[in-house]
């Protein structure tokens, strides 16, 4: 008799759960539930969608939930699981079109919930034009409002804020973000904050406001109950015709919290290298799991698509009875604003020190291709080392020049941990076109190779 596989959830980690399971054990019967309308979308294509960058939101589905059923994939619409037997092999199930509740069986069951916005506790945070940005309707909804506003303001200033912010700038709004951490973009060290705040702020002058070490109190309305100001913590009070809240996401994972399912960091889903929850038969993959920072070599917890994506096929594989191993993250993240790439991997000085390393650093702002080259960029990059191994912590890399693929030369020195005499030789490939004689990675290598000696 074939095994039933129930995989809940319908973001990144399920569907690639279930199309991966399809093509390795077509005899299984799979069934996907999930509390939206829509599944197999790109979240971290939204903002990219409010710019109108892509016109259609219909662009950021990968695949429709009749895609999966051509293939003898079950997929369930706004179903909701409220409660996992987890003894009797058993989920509960609301109908969110009829409120109605039944349970369904599995054999195996993977959760790959993923994560939900995190809604502070402001007055008047329940008026009209107030959002969230994490499903495709939100950001038709947003989008809609931005074209009949003038003013908008962002809480929050991590990613997504700033990615947001780029929309709106670009369709002509003046936007304040508001971030009670002391610097945006919390992740970077401040120094790095600070030049990508100053780069923010000067590239449109008069039509972004940062405001910085302030909280919002209450959000104020007019008789129709929609949102029109906002009072800080310092007693500013902003207008505004709409406000987007950035204040980050977490785990969800309320319906677990009451199972005997482990829960780590944030309550998310503890899992071992194989996906596997503290439950046998029941498996967890995306941003509703833990993560093993291989810097650190500690858990933490850091949502991306991409990851979700390389979770849901390793948990898919030891389903089908073969052997995948996702050994963890290096908190590899990259974004933009306008001409500016803004990316970290690995863990910044400030962490490095809060977690007893040795680090030493380097900041390096060069060219991005000879000199004499027409059109150069430039890249200014962070290295961070531990004095006591001599391996790479991480680098921090920002500039209209091509910061990726500097970036991307630390990852697997760190990965393997390579020494940093090795590192700051690699024979990276030359040419004017592309890079100076030495390269921005290796610059930065050889100062902190001369700091150490």
């Amino acid at each position: 008799m074939s095994e039933r596989i129930i995989i809940i959830g319908g973001g990144a980690a399920g569907p690639k759960t279930a199309a991966k399971l399809r093509r390795e054990r077509p005899d299984f019967i799979i069934d996907l539930y999930t509390q939206e309308d829509i599944i197999s979308y790109s979240a971290c294509g939204l903002p990219y969608y409010i710019e109108n960058i892509i016109q259609s939101s219909d662009s950021l589905i990968v695949r429709t939930p009749d895609d999966f059923r051509k293939q003898n994939i079950n997929i369930h619409t706004k179903q909701k699981c409220i409660k996992i037997k987890t003894n009797e092999k058993k989920i509960l199930i609301e109908d969110l079109n009829s409120n109605k509740q039944y349970e369904a069986e599995y054999d195996i069951l993977v959760l790959a919930t993923g994560a939900i916005p995190i809604i502070p506790e402001i007055k008047g945070i329940n008026l009209k034009n107030i959002f969230t940005l994490r499903t495709i309707q939100d950001g038709i909804n947003i989008k809609e409002k931005m074209l009949t506003s003038k003013k908008a303001l962002l809480l929050g200033g991590g990613y997504i804020s700033v990615e947001t912010l780029e929309a709106f700038v670009h369709n002509g709004l003046k936007v304040t973000l508001i971030e009670k951490n002391s610097q945006i973009l919390k992740m970077f060290d401040e120094d790095f904050a600070h030049r990508i705040t100053d780069y923010i702020i000067g590239r449109n002058p008069g039509q972004v406001s940062i405001l910085t070490g302030e909280e919002v109190i209450e959000f104020k309305g007019d008789e129709n109950q929609e949102v029109k100001k906002v009072i800080t913590s310092s007693g500013k009070e902003i207008e505004t015709d709409f406000v987007v809240l950035g204040t980050g996401v977490r785990p969800n994972t309320d319906f677990l919290l009451d199972s005997e399912i482990k829960l780590g960091i944030n309550n998310s889903i503890k899992v071992n290298s194989t996906m596997r929850s503290s439950k046998c038969g029941i498996y967890a993959a995306g941003d509703c799991c833990e993560k093993y920072n291989l810097v650190t070599n500690r858990y933490t917890w850091l949502p991306m698509g991409s990851t979700a994506n390389k979770e849901g096929r390793c948990a898919a594989i030891n389903i089908a009875g073969d052997s995948c191993n996702f050994d963890g993250i290096l908190n590899s993240t990259i974004t933009k604003y306008f001409d500016m790439t803004i990316s970290i991997i690995g863990i910044s000085y400030k962490e490095a020190k809060e977690l007893g390393f040795q680090p030493e650093f380097a900041i390096v702002t060069k060219r991005d291709k000879a000199g004499y080259m027409p059109n150069p960029g430039t890249v200014t990059l962070k290295l961070i080392v531990d004095k006591n191994t001599r391996t790479i912590l991480g680098v921090q890399g920002i500039g209209d020049g091509d910061v990726n693929r500097r970036i991307n030369t630390v990852i697997p020195a760190i990965l393997s941990k390579t020494k940093l005499e090795t590192f700051m030789n690699l024979d990276l490939p030359y040419s004017p076109p592309y890079s100076p004689a030495i390269d921005p990675v290796l610059n930065a290598a050889q100062i902190i190779y001369q700091k150490l000696n």
